[in-house]
Parts: structure tokens; sequence; C-alpha cells
């Protein structure tokens, strides 16, 4: 059983996270967006070929998938917060330059996937809304 000290720690790291990518959506524009866009594959080949992120890769795949069909058009019924912060945590992950730098082996990840997992917690409900969409966009 946690005791209570336990839990506000964790609490407040979820919370320090969750307003870490809020604030930094704040200031995301269309040009990150289309960054993002285009070095999608970058980092994609960097989440994947990484183990910090084993826990979280399915939710990354649906935060790329979420980000092509919203720059391709094919889903665009999401509000701008929820895509900033995506833009926000994948240029997070893409730069080599944050909290943690990533040329510390394993360790320079671990800020980069809990800036993603951040991201997720933050934009569960639009995750489950896109992930509802695209399941019947597979039935049509």
């Amino acid at each position: 059983m946690k005791d209570k000290n336990e839990e506000f720690k964790h609490d407040e790291a979820t919370d320090l996270n969750e307003n870490f990518v809020k604030d930094g959506a704040k200031g995301i524009t269309k040009e990150d967006l289309k960054k993002v866009a285009e070095k999608l594959q970058d980092i994609e080949d960097k989440v994947f070929k990484n183990s910090a992120f084993k826990k979280i890769r399915t939710e990354t795949t649906i935060l790329f998938n979420m980000i092509k069909d919203y720059v391709s058009g094919k889903y665009t019924e999401i509000p701008w917060y929820a895509i900033a912060a995506i833009v926000f945590a994948l240029l997070y992950v893409l730069s080599p330059v944050d909290l943690v730098p990533d040329i510390i082996p394993f360790i320079g990840y671990l800020d980069d996937a809990a800036v993603v997992a951040a991201c997720v917690r933050l934009i569960r409900n639009e995750i489950d809304v896109y992930q509802t969409w695209k399941k019947s966009q597979n039935t049509k």
C-alpha cells in the first residue's frame, strides 16, 4: 500500500509533466505542425529504436497517426489544443537538447518518453474520440 507522501509525489509529478505540455503547447504554431509533419519519420525512428518508449509505443503510434490524418485533412474534428500538445511533445522528442540531453544513453530519452506520456494523459479524451473515428473509417 502506498503511503500518502508517495501518492502526492506521483500526482505532483504527473501534474508537473501535464502542465509542462500544456504550457509548451500554447506556443505551438502552424509552422511547428509543418515541421513535425516533415520530420515525422525521424521522430518515429527515434521512438521505435529506443527502449525508453517501450511502454508507450502504442499510444505514440496513435499520436503519429493523429498528426498524419490531421495534416492530410482526413481528420479535422480535433481541437487545436490537442494537436498543439502532440506537436509540442513530438518536437521535444526531436530536439537533442532538452531537460536530459539525448546523448546520454537510455537516460537521455526518459524525459522524452515522460513528455509524450504526459501528452497522452492530457489529451486522453481526444485520443479516444480519434480511435472511435478511425475504427469507423476501417469499417467503411
